[in-house]
């Protein structure tokens, strides 16, 4: 990372150097509990040798070294018994989430399943009594994260959303909010959000499923689709599962940013911009009949693939979501990561790296006070993501990334694709979570479910 003030970086791998975290933390863990304290887990959807994304499995094993795993749930049988394989088979396994909640009744529920699932398991996790860890995005719409929301304060369940970068990466992301929040850069602060794009991919060709793959069940609330691979390992390219590059890191960094910027119980008031689709989507597509089951797309990636987007609050302060950033001066360019802007400086964050001029001016005493604001905002000393969730299960409160926050969070992610899909500026009420005089936008807020999978 270059270090002045004037020039940032060219691209993130044109001879950036890479800085450490500036700050040092002692992490506290959670307490070691004997056998017949820990908590009953149970884990659905945790990968395996035919997935992509094996993120569930590794969230599910962090969890069974807190707490007591008795059952997995998986609709690919493989991935349960290659899981149970490492309990030496002692795990009772299920297809079906419904079932398994009858008959274990967990005290802990990790989700790692597709991201159509989240909520439609999460809710019933939380009803059936039990604590819930699930992976982001927890929301494939803005009304799921509104029914979460609202069943999370019914239950008074501990939540914890899957965004581990409010907990991990060195603490990189906690240190930039702290900067932002306590004027390093100045006031007016700017964000601006690279999340990268997605190729273009398909038409695939349609298969049998595995024979111990439950495709219908994978299914669930989505429309019906015939098999194919790419369907199953690269769900996040097809609106149908999730929603592109914007809430697969558009749910990390668009958080970070959203924090950073004091914006967790509020959301834009507009959003505007252009960006364009994969080829199976045609010029001028009506994405709210297709929604309804009245248009078809070819069995292709679908999603958005380039996007420039701004994001306004009602107090002027902006977020601009790209999927890779370019400043007008062609001098600075990134492919993922945060820039914020101040009237006194701007520095970059991403997992890897925090820097800028603004961290390198830094003296103890600032330092100090970034500490003091990082303990601040997380409650407490900082520890790792699921030893967090672990500690608000045993004192009830709510852990570093709350289902509130992320809900707000994933209506900014879900705004950005609902413009890019209407091709036009939308206005928003923060407050009534609805469009201004759109009817067409606020039909997406939702989306039908498949009859025996709605929530």
């Amino acid at each position: 990372m270059v270090r002045n003030r004037r020039t940032f970086l060219k691209n993130s791998a044109a001879g950036v150097v890479a800085a450490g975290a500036p700050l040092f933390f002692r992490r506290t863990a959670h307490a070691v509990q004997s056998a017949n304290e820990r908590k009953t887990v149970a884990s659905v959807g945790v990968g395996g040798s035919r997935g992509r994304y094996n993120r569930g499995g590794q969230i599910a094993m962090q969890a069974s070294k807190l707490g007591q795993t008795i059952a997995v749930c998986d609709v690919d049988q493989r991935h349960s018994r290659e899981f149970s394989a490492k309990f030496d088979n002692q795990l009772h396994m299920y297809t079906d989430y419904r079932e398994m909640l009858e008959k274990e009744k967990p005290e802990i529920v990790t989700i790692g399943t597709p991201d159509h699932w989240h909520v439609p398991i999460a809710i019933a996790a939380l009803k059936s009594g039990a604590d819930v860890y699930c992976e982001k995005p927890l929301t494939l719409t803005i009304d799921e994260g509104v029914q979460i929301s609202k069943v999370v304060k019914e239950t008074g369940r501990v939540f914890q959303v899957g965004t581990q970068q409010r907990s991990e990466n060195d603490l990189k992301f906690l240190q930039a909010i702290a900067m932002v929040q306590l004027g390093v850069i100045g006031d007016d602060v700017t964000a601006h959000v690279a999340i990268g794009g997605v190729s273009k991919g398909g038409p695939f060709e349609a298969t049998a499923a595995p024979a111990d793959l439950d495709w219908d069940m994978w299914l669930g609330p989505a429309p019906k689709a015939l098999y194919m691979d790419e369907r199953r390992r690269m769900f996040r390219w097809f609106f149908e599962y999730s929603g592109g590059k914007m809430t697969d890191w558009g749910a990390h960094h668009i958080d970070i940013a959203t924090w950073a910027l004091g914006k967790q119980s509020t959301g834009p008031v507009k959003i505007s911009g252009n960006g364009q689709f994969t080829p199976a989507v045609p010029a001028r597509f009506d994405f709210v009949r297709w929604m309804a089951g009245d248009l078809h797309l070819p069995n292709a990636f679908n999603v958005a693939t380039k996007f420039d987007l701004s994001l306004e609050y009602a107090d002027g302060r902006k977020m601009t979501v790209h999927d890779t950033y370019r400043s007008e001066d062609g001098k600075t360019e990134f492919p993922n990561g945060i820039l914020f802007e101040g009237s006194e400086g701007r520095f970059f964050v991403n997992r890897g790296k925090l820097t800028g001029k603004p961290v390198e001016d830094l003296t103890e005493a600032d330092r100090k006070r970034i500490h003091d604001k990082v303990v601040e905002l997380y409650g407490g000393e900082p520890t790792g993501h699921m030893s967090n969730f672990f500690n608000c299960v045993d004192s009830r409160r709510d852990p570093v990334s709350d289902v509130y926050s992320h809900h707000r969070t994933m209506t900014s992610c879900h705004m950005c694709n609902i413009s890019l899909m209407l091709g036009r500026e939308l206005r928003w009420d923060p407050v009534a979570e609805e469009f201004l005089g759109d009817d067409q936008a606020n039909a997406l807020r939702t989306r039908p479910q498949r009859p025996g999978y709605t929530t």
